[in-house]
C-alpha cells in the first residue's frame, strides 16, 4: 500500500488556485536574521511588528474588507487583522500575536479558534494573545526591541511603528530595522518569483478576456468588472494591486483615472484607444499591467506612431537591463527611445 503524500503547510484558495507554502514566509524570516547579524545587530535583539487593523466604514459598523500590511505579511504570511509578531534575531523564534475574541464573535463571524490552530497554521514556534505581549516579551529579557519607522518614498508615507501597553519598559531602536527589512524584500526569493509568476499569468488571462470583449458602446467599468471577475473566479485574487484604470479617449492619457471621481464612467466610443492598467493580487502579492489598444482592434496613423514609438523603447530596455543597471537611466532611455522616434514622424 503506497505511503500517503502530506503536502506542506500552505495558503490556498482552494481549487486550482496556487498553494504557497509557508516555507515562503519562514525563509524570509532567515534572510532578515542573517541581515540584521551582518549588519551587527545589537546581541539579544527582537524584532516587534504590528500588523495592519481591522477597520470599519466611518462611523458605521460595516467592516471593510481586510488586507494585512505588506511588512507584517512578508514576514508572517498571516491573514487575519489586528496581530503583532516578534522574531528573536539570534535564535529565529517566531511568535504571534492574536486578539482574544469575546464569545459574541462566533455569533456574528463565526469559530473562534485557539492559539494552536494559529500556531499550526502559520507555522510559528509560539501563539499567546494580544494582552499577552509585554509579558512574553520580557520573559525573552530582551536587550532592544527593534521597530518599523521608515519613509515610503514613493507615497511619502511613514511605516507604522509597533505600539502596545507596555512598551515603555523596553529600550526601543525605531531606525535600524526598516533599511534593512526593506532590502531585504527587494530581493525575492524562488518561493516569491513562483508567487509572482502565478499572479502575473491569472492578471494576463484577465486582459486577454478584456481584449475579447471590449467593443464600442461599452462603459468602461463593465472591462473593470470583467477583468476583477475573471482574477476571482479563476484565481482566487480577492484583491487587485491598485485602482484600475480603465481609460478611454481622452481618459487614457490620465495616470491616476479611475478614481472615485472618475470611476471608469465614460462610455467607449468608435475610434477611441484604450488603456485599461490592472492587475490582480495573491497572497498579498501584486501583478501590475498595462494593455493599450484601439477598442475597434484597428490603429489610426497617429495611434500607430504613438504605440511604435512606446514599442520600441519598452524592448530597448528590456534588451538593455540586467543586474548593476541604474533604473533611472533605463526610464531615459525610454524617453530617448519614444523622443526620436516622435521626431521622426513630424
Amino acid at each position: 500500500m503506497a505511503a500517503e503524500v502530506v503536502e506542506p503547510p500552505c495558503l490556498h484558495m482552494g481549487g486550482e488556485t496556487l498553494k504557497v507554502p509557508l516555507k515562503l514566509f519562514a525563509v524570509n524570516r532567515e534572510r532578515l536574521c542573517k541581515q540584521l547579524k551582518e549588519d551587527q545587530c545589537q546581541e539579544g535583539a527582537v524584532v516587534v511588528l504590528q500588523g495592519g487593523e481591522q477597520q470599519q466604514r466611518y462611523c458605521t459598523d460595516t467592516d471593510t474588507v481586510f488586507r494585512q500590511e505588506s511588512y507584517f505579511h512578508w514576514m508572517f504570511g498571516v491573514k487575519e487583522g489586528d496581530c503583532y509578531g516578534a522574531l528573536q534575531v539570534d535564535t529565529g523564534k517566531s511568535i504571534l500575536f492574536f486578539p482574544r475574541l469575546p464569545p459574541e464573535y462566533a455569533i456574528w463571524m463565526g469559530t473562534i479558534h485557539p492559539t494552536d490552530h494559529f500556531k499550526k497554521k502559520y507555522q510559528v514556534d509560539e501563539v499567546h494573545y494580544t494582552d499577552e505581549i509585554a509579558k512574553v516579551l520580557e520573559s525573552l529579557k530582551p536587550s532592544v526591541l527593534l521597530t518599523l519607522h521608515g519613509l515610503n518614498t514613493d507615497s511619502g508615507h511613514l511605516s507604522r511603528e509597533a505600539r502596545f501597553d507596555g512598551i515603555a519598559k523596553f529600550t526601543v531602536d525605531n531606525k535600524f530595522l526598516h533599511p534593512r527589512i526593506a532590502e531585504c524584500r527587494v530581493i525575492k526569493t524562488p518561493y516569491e518569483i513562483e508567487l509572482l509568476r502565478y499572479t502575473n499569468r491569472i492578471s494576463s488571462i484577465a486582459h486577454k478576456e478584456v481584449m475579447r470583449a471590449v467593443k464600442p458602446g461599452m462603459m468602461e467599468y463593465e472591462l473593470e468588472s470583467l477583468f476583477q471577475h475573471i482574477c476571482y473566479s479563476r484565481g482566487g485574487c480577492r484583491e487587485v494591486s491598485s485602482t484600475h484604470v480603465c481609460g478611454s479617449g481622452k481618459n487614457s492619457t490620465f495616470l491616476h483615472y479611475g478614481h472615485a471621481g472618475a470611476p471608469n464612467d465614460k462610455l467607449i466610443r468608435e475610434g477611441d484607444m484604450c488603456l485599461f492598467d490592472m492587475g490582480g493580487e495573491y497572497c498579498c502579492y501584486a501583478s501590475d499591467i498595462t494593455c493599450s489598444y484601439p477598442v475597434n482592434g484597428k490603429f489610426t496613423e497617429d495611434q500607430k506612431v504613438i504605440y511604435n514609438a512606446v514599442l520600441k523603447a519598452n524592448r530597448a530596455v528590456m534588451a538593455a537591463v540586467k543586474p548593476g543597471v541604474d533604473w533611472v537611466e533605463m526610464h531615459k532611455l525610454a524617453e530617448r527611445i519614444e523622443l526620436e522616434e516622435l521626431v521622426k514622424c513630424g
